[in-house]
Parts: C-alpha cells; sequence; structure tokens
C-alpha cells in the first residue's frame, strides 16, 4: 500500500510538473486570405502561417520593393530627397491610384516617396524609377537584384507599381522579410509608413491602411489591391518593446484584410513575447587559448540575439554551451571558435556561433613552448 501512495505521488508530481511547463496555445484566428505569414521583426520567428511560401499577384505592395531600391540609393548619395524630377508623360499617365502629378512639372524626390507610400501613386512610383535608373525597365531589373541580396528568393518583378504581369509575383514569406529589412535597415524613411494623410498639388488624400486609425500601436506599412490579388495588407505594430509584422494577402475586401490582419496581430501580442538573449559584444563565456599571448579569450555575439517564445516559457530556455577542447592561437577578431544552443523542453529553438571579441596572437616563444608540452598532457 505505501508503494502505491508513492507511486501516485511521483505521478502526480510527474503531472503537475509537465503542466508547469506546457501553457494552453490556441490555433491562430481564422483569416479569408490566400496566404499570410506572422512574424516577429526582431528574432524572425513565425508566428503563424497560411501557404507563406504560395506565388501571389502582390499589387501594390510591389511599391515596397520599389521604395527599398529608392532608400538603398538615397543611402548611397546617388540622390537627394531634395532632388527635383521632371515629370515624363509615362509618368503622368499612370493608370490606376495617382498623386496627381503633371507632366513636365517638377517634384522633389521626397514628395514622391510620400506620394508612393502614403498615397499609393503609381505616377510617383514611376517618376521616382526614371531619375533613379532611366526607365522603369531597368529600375525593375534593381529590384529584383536586391530583393535576391536580401533573400527574397520566390519574388519577380517586372515593374515599379504592381500593375498585373503574369512574370510579377510574391510570397508573404518574401513581404514580411521584406518589411523586416526596411524596418531595420532605413528607420528614418519608415516612419513614413505611419503618415496619416498627404496633400500634393491641392489634392488630401489619406493614408489606405485604415488600421493606423483603429490601432495605435500600428503604425505602418502598405495596402494592396488588384482584381488578381485581392485586398492585401503588410502591417507593422509596436506593444511595450515587441515589434509584429503581419502580411495578409487574397482577402476579399478592404475590411476583410483590416478584419485579419488584426486579429493575427492581436494573437501575436497576447500569446507571444520576444526577449533579448545577449547583446551584441557582450562576453557569453570564455575559453582558454593555447599558445595565445592572452591565455583566454571571450566570447560573444556579433548581433544582438533575440528570441520569441509563447508568452510565459521564457523561464524555461535552457541554453547549452558546445566549445572544442582545444583551441590554438592565432584567434581573430570575430573567428567563430563555438556555439550556443537554446532549447525549450527538450527541443532546440535555435543555434549561433560564438566569435572571438578580440584578437588573440600567438604568444612568445616561451608561451609557445611551455603550453606545447602542457597540451602532451590534455
Amino acid at each position: 500500500m505505501k508503494v502505491r501512495v508513492l507511486a501516485l505521488v511521483a505521478l502526480l508530481f510527474a503531472f503537475n510538473s509537465f503542466a508547469a511547463d506546457m501553457r494552453p496555445l490556441p490555433a491562430p484566428p481564422i483569416v479569408g486570405a490566400t496566404s499570410y505569414l506572422v512574424i516577429d521583426a526582431r528574432s524572425g520567428h513565425e508566428i503563424a502561417t497560411l501557404e507563406p511560401d504560395k506565388a501571389v499577384a502582390p499589387a501594390s505592395l510591389t511599391k515596397l520593393m520599389t521604395a527599398y531600391v529608392v532608400f538603398k540609393t538615397l543611402a548611397e548619395n546617388q540622390i537627394q530627397l531634395s532632388d527635383e524630377i521632371t515629370v515624363s508623360e509615362k509618368a503622368w499617365r499612370a493608370e490606376g491610384s495617382r498623386m496627381f502629378i503633371e507632366v513636365g512639372k517638377r517634384v522633389s524626390v521626397r514628395d514622391l516617396l510620400l506620394g508612393m507610400i502614403v498615397q499609393s501613386g503609381n505616377d510617383a512610383s514611376i517618376a521616382l524609377a526614371e531619375h533613379v535608373a532611366g526607365s522603369e525597365a531597368v529600375f525593375a531589373e534593381i529590384m529584383n537584384q536586391y530583393a535576391q541580396a536580401i533573400g527574397m528568393l520566390s519574388s519577380n518583378f517586372v515593374n515599379v507599381t504592381g500593375l498585373p504581369h503574369d512574370d510579377h509575383y510574391s510570397t508573404a514569406r518574401d513581404l514580411a522579410n521584406l518589411a523586416r529589412t526596411i524596418i531595420a535597415e532605413f528607420p528614418e524613411y519608415y516612419r513614413w509608413y505611419s503618415v496619416k494623410e498627404f496633400t500634393f498639388n491641392n489634392i488630401k488624400q489619406p493614408n489606405r491602411n485604415n488600421l493606423l486609425w483603429r490601432d495605435n500601436s500600428v503604425d505602418g506599412m502598405k495596402t494592396g489591391h488588384t482584381d488578381a490579388a485581392g485586398y492585401c495588407l503588410v502591417s507593422s505594430a509596436e506593444r511595450d518593446g515587441m515589434r509584429v509584422i503581419s502580411v495578409v494577402l487574397g482577402t476579399a475586401s478592404a475590411k476583410a484584410r483590416i478584419d485579419g490582419s488584426q486579429a493575427l496581430l492581436n494573437y501575436a501580442f497576447r500569446f507571444f513575447e520576444t526577449r533579448l538573449l545577449y547583446k551584441a559584444g557582450e562576453a557569453i563565456t570564455k575559453t582558454r587559448v593555447w599558445k595565445s599571448a592572452n591565455e583566454f579569450t571571450s566570447l560573444g555575439l556579433l548581433d544582438d540575439l533575440y528570441i520569441t517564445v509563447q508568452r510565459g516559457m521564457y523561464d524555461s530556455l535552457e541554453s547549452v554551451l558546445n566549445i572544442p577542447a582545444i583551441l590554438v592561437a592565432p584567434v581573430a577578431e570575430g573567428q567563430p571558435l563555438a556555439e550556443i544552443k537554446i532549447s525549450l523542453n527538450d527541443n532546440e529553438l535555435l543555434s549561433e556561433p560564438l566569435r572571438a571579441l578580440a584578437d588573440n596572437p600567438s604568444g612568445t616563444i616561451w608561451q609557445r613552448t611551455r603550453d606545447s608540452v602542457s597540451l602532451w598532457f590534455e
């Protein structure tokens, strides 16, 4: 009888331990979309997905890529925000949404960017492309080169506006990657995606992203719509230091894309959290380096390391360091020497190389000789 009682106590203890480690996680909300993807902007963790690699028409979400190329060109000082562009007839005749620039008139790069970002102006997009690359076709080639460079491997662009074309496509995953890259690389321009209205040529137009009015945590990013693409939205929001990016493609109405995006953002913030594990340049550990000028070398990461986990599970994370038994000088700053693995309930979540935080050159003849002898006994 006593054995049975002890066994029952052990079973209850094991069950309570299991229950403490597991928290209920409901399925993501049902969204009437062709595909969607929700990620954390800092860690890149995928929070909710629906066919994120399905190739679809991106409509005006294309203008995120158009803007990225212009931002890169500005960063390289090839053009300036104050540059004035003479509007071509092609730009003036652009179909679809417009900022209403006039042929032959001069408009600044800054105004054209706001006209493209806030008003979704196809005319502004073409004018910018012609200024940067000479023609829309050449600019589209640059778009594809940058897309490949940042890992958008399932996208192809043939124009700068998103007007329908059989060879013009992207995916929710690629667009989330693009949004994340813009936010990280160009915070000074990203803030323009939160501008609620822009007036040009005495015509005031509101931002089509209605989430900017509905949710104060939302500060971007871009809507899109064509008959082929349906109603699409890339949105980004930040609450309590956690930034989430949602890409919703192919909904049936403007209301559906807003409601679906809002539901996915709320789900991400309610059930997940993102924490900074280690800062860039922080010494996580140190290791013995033989035959070196300095006996020990500090190891860390070159970039901040964030992790996204189910809310309330952060304290259950475990880290394991894998360091080679013998490391020999010379060691160069940034050289990968070890590895750190982060797991939760025995499931590996991520692994990153640990790198030397400083040079550690070969030691003197005496140090090298001494360590050579010592290594015989290791």
